[in-house]
């Protein structure tokens, strides 16, 4: 089944990482397995935010199994040397688990280039990769993931998150949701719905050279706009072109540095509910969502089908 929920502040940055947290916990009946965030800071400056892992965290039977920590810190050291290899320096290290790190670097380079030489690490799988976008996915609800990355005090413009019910492929960080459109920084997807022509476009897109991480049907939504973003069509065309290129039922969210953009399919089986203001805008799969960070009296609506929004900072 599984929840979606994002916002955007126009004009301000505000606890972001709390407010998501709120609105992700309240769809947790939606998906219990794992809880996603890509939140978007207000950064001016020019170093990258890498976001990483070298290994997972699996949901085997009731409980987590993780490799030898041992075998986590090896793989870092090695991601370590290949960033310096590349031509980059680490400024800044942060480790949030035994498998997943956090990290400011500098680097004038090719991005892809760069992605590269840090997957080929063995496990090594890079999250998010931005100026300002930190994408942060793990097992558990949405307070036990906020809690474990430090979040509820994210200060930022924007974010999108993801509550996930395994149906099709594993209980495990990889198969968790938001995705970043890689090698494109800032940019993420969550997605709740169905894909009924994935192969078809992976195998397409995979020949122009995108890459995929996942066998999750979700994921070829962000390396889709990625590849439009990538030949100069912007963010509102290239979702657009979405709604008749992809096959299936399906409400997505994407966001980048400075928009939050949401598209329903023509078939709008997928609910999605949103409250626009002067200066905010939530969306949402349930009201539910928007009312934990605005308990007032509000007026929400449903979009139509096959509609396609899109707002700025």
């Amino acid at each position: 089944m599984c929840g979606i929920a994002g916002l955007i502040h126009k004009g301000k940055s505000t606890n972001v990482g709390g407010e998501m947290q709120k609105m992700l916990q309240s769809l947790k009946h939606r998906g219990p397995d794992s809880t996603g965030y890509a939140l978007y800071g207000s950064r001016e400056s020019q170093d990258y935010i890498l976001r990483f892992k070298v290994g997972e965290n699996v949901k085997e039977g009731s409980s987590a199994v993780m490799e030898d920590a041992s075998l986590y810190e090896q793989r870092n050291k090695e991601v370590n040397k290949k960033i310096i290899e590349a031509g980059g320096k680490i400024i800044k290290k942060e480790q949030a688990t035994p498998y997943c790190f956090r990290y400011i670097i500098s680097y004038e380079g090719d991005l892809l280039e760069l992605s590269r030489k840090i997957e080929s690490v063995e496990m090594a799988e890079i999250l998010s990769l931005g100026k300002s976008l930190e994408l942060i996915k793990d097992i558990g609800d949405a307070k036990v993931v906020a809690d474990q990355y430090h979040l509820n005090n994210f200060q930022g413009t924007h974010g999108i998150g993801h509550t996930r019910m395994a149906t099709e492929s594993g209980v495990d960080i990889r198969s968790a949701h938001p995705y970043w459109a890689y090698p494109y920084s800032d940019v993420s997807v969550v997605h709740n719905g169905q894909l009924t022509n994935y192969w078809n476009n992976r195998r397409a897109l995979e020949r122009k050279g995108m890459r995929f991480m996942s066998s999750c049907d979700s994921e070829l939504i962000a390396v889709y706009l990625a590849n439009k973003i990538r030949d100069g069509i912007d963010l509102e065309n290239s979702m657009r072109s979405s709604l008749s290129d992809l096959d299936g039922v399906f409400t997505y969210m994407v966001a980048t540095q400075d928009q939050l953009g949401m598209a329903k399919d023509h078939m709008a089986a997928k609910p999605m509910v949103l409250y626009e203001s002067n200066d905010l805008v939530a969306c949402a799969s349930e009201e539910v969502a928007i009312r934990s960070i605005l308990p007032h009296e509000i007026d929400t609506y449903d979009p139509y089908e096959g509609e396609v929004k899109v707002w700025q900072t």
